[in-house]
């Protein structure tokens, strides 16, 4: 879980940086997958937002060994961590892949 958080840091400070370089990306698909998209998007950016501060307290209640907490919390933690690593990859594909060859 250590290793997950440092590469979970890393990746969030190389995005960070990516965008104040680049700005942002207009999404070009049309049609169903439009809604679809931004769905993926809204939830995605909502939940990456909160998964921050859960990340940090579930580390902190694991490395100061309070388990029973811990767990409490992670149980949360860990299915919106899968979901917003899950749906990240899924919005760069749609972004910069599904419909590259339309622009």
């Amino acid at each position: 879980m250590g290793t997950a958080f440092v590469l979970s840091t890393a990746f969030l400070i190389s995005y960070v940086m990516y965008h104040v370089n680049v700005g942002s990306v207009k999404f070009q698909g049309q049609g169903w997958i439009r809604p679809v998209y931004f769905t993926l998007l809204i939830s995605h950016v909502v939940l990456a937002a909160a998964i921050l501060p859960m990340a940090l307290v579930t580390l902190t209640r694991a490395l100061r060994e309070r388990f029973d907490a811990h767990k409490r919390i992670a149980r949360w933690t860990l299915p919106i961590w899968l979901y917003v690593s899950v749906t990240g990859v899924v919005i760069y594909w749609l972004l910069y892949h599904a419909y590259a060859a339309s622009t």
